[in-house]
């Protein structure tokens, strides 16, 4: 998967805005916006500062998150993408709070963004790679379209992620073959070149700065 990455500033109240588009590692300006909330690490692992949360405190954070973002989608829709969010990284033993992360970074949460390279969707995912994860997770695949689906996109983003962090056995390299393509990484790694990391200090600071104000 390939997009520019854009450098961020990270302080206490706000993420940056990034913008996504040809695979670079050379970062570019950015415009401030708003950051995912600081409880989503602590309610998603079952605890907070003052105890064990309702079981649908993580759902309720990330609900809030998205109506303070550009999603392009409706009340509804944004009801069941928290939910998909918070089930689907449960699922796969991942962070909300990370997933939350790279969205911000691939698509700054809007649900029809679409990338020069063709990646769609609020985790930007290229359709080829959408009906290959289709298949193997039984979402339903009905071209490329299923990629504007909030639910199917997050369903398939998230699946994609673990799958890489399994192959990988570590975030910031599998965070990079999510932005570059698991084929390349591996050429890197290989050749024993350097990997890129813009892209996976981008979504680490932001899930840092998340877990910062837990």
């Amino acid at each position: 998967m390939s997009h520019r990455t854009a450098l961020s500033v990270l302080s206490a109240a706000v993420l940056a805005s990034m913008s996504c588009a040809v695979m670079s590692d050379v970062p570019s300006p950015a415009a401030p916006g708003h950051e995912t909330s600081a409880s989503l690490t602590a309610a998603a692992n079952g605890t907070g500062a003052t105890g064990a949360p309702p079981p649908d405190a993580v759902v309720t954070e990330v609900r809030a998150e998205l109506d303070r973002r550009r999603t392009g989608l409706a009340a509804d829709e944004l009801d069941a993408l928290a939910h998909a969010i918070v089930t689907e990284a449960r699922r796969h033993h991942l962070d909300p709070a990370l997933v939350m992360a790279v969205m911000h970074v691939e698509s700054r949460f809007n649900n029809f963004a679409l990338s020069s390279v063709g990646a769609m969707g609020l985790m930007q995912i290229l359709p080829s790679t959408g009906e290959e994860l289709a298949a193997k997770h039984g979402v339903a695949w009905y071209g490329p379209q299923t990629l504007f689906d909030p639910v199917a996109n997050v369903r398939l983003g998230i699946a994609y992620l673990k799958e890489l962090s399994d192959r990988f056995g570590n975030l910031s390299t599998a965070l990079a073959a999510y932005n570059w393509g698991p084929g390349h990484i591996d050429r890197r790694i290989r050749r024993g070149r350097q990997l890129p990391r813009v892209y996976p200090r981008l979504v680490l600071d932001a899930h840092a700065a998340v877990q910062g104000r837990s």
